[in-house]
């Protein structure tokens, strides 16, 4: 009697999450977050591209998963640029850490910046946020450090994003960034009244037509 025996082969051990992920950051270079391909991605590694679905459960999970990636490599770059900093200093260098890491990883900010499915995890985005409030605080006390930290990033994001669109060109000399990081810096560093407290003051002109409708709704009886 012929026997037959059957090899039962196991799952390649260099497909895993973290190699996935790996190779879909490579991905991005070609084409960005929107051109990002699975099959390209699989072939790469030379696996099926159906492998890709035994660690992530559709694409928008392997966006999400790369969006948390670029925000860990993000803390690290910033991290880095902070350590051993007086607060003014390490703000200034996490500032410009920023801008650099977003210039030379321009499709992986991008991931990072786009709409991602709630539900994944978002670990590594909270712990950048946390850190940035941690190094702000330092500067602006505990009362405005959220409000300052979102005005950080918005300042820093809308540079890039800018930059990215070549908005900016010559006429428009880098010397902003500069001048926009220290209208900030003043900003957190003053001792101010909150925003809320601040009314926009109608003009003489507007304020003497509010008195002219209301003497003529006077006159008429309503």
């Amino acid at each position: 009697m012929s026997r037959c025996t059957v090899f039962c082969m196991p799952y390649p051990s260099k497909t895993d999450r973290q190699t996935i992920l790996s190779a879909a950051v490579k991905e991005l270079v070609h084409g960005g977050i929107r051109d990002l391909s699975l099959r390209n991605i699989a072939a790469s590694l030379d696996l099926a591209p159906n492998a890709i679905y035994r660690y992530f459960s559709d694409r928008r999970a392997l966006e999400a998963a790369l969006a948390n990636e670029a925000a860990r490599q993000l803390e690290l770059a910033l991290r880095k640029a902070a350590e051993g900093c007086e607060p003014v200093t390490a703000i200034r260098q996490m500032s410009s850490a920023y801008i650099k890491f977003a210039r030379g990883n321009r499709h992986l900010y991008e991931a990072m910046m786009s709409l991602h499915v709630p539900e994944h995890d978002a670990a590594f985005h909270q712990s950048l946020w946390t850190f940035t409030v941690e190094q702000v605080q330092r500067i602006a006390g505990p009362d405005r450090t959220a409000q300052a930290s979102v005005a950080l990033w918005a300042f820093l994001h809308g540079a890039v994003a800018l930059e990215a669109a070549q908005v900016l060109g010559e006429i428009k000399p880098a010397s902003g960034l500069e001048f926009g990081f220290e209208a900030w810096l003043m900003a957190v560093s003053t001792p101010r009244e909150p925003i809320d407290a601040f009314q926009i003051k109608p003009t003489k002109k507007r304020a003497n037509k509010k008195v002219s409708a209301r003497k003529r709704s006077v006159r008429s009886g309503k």
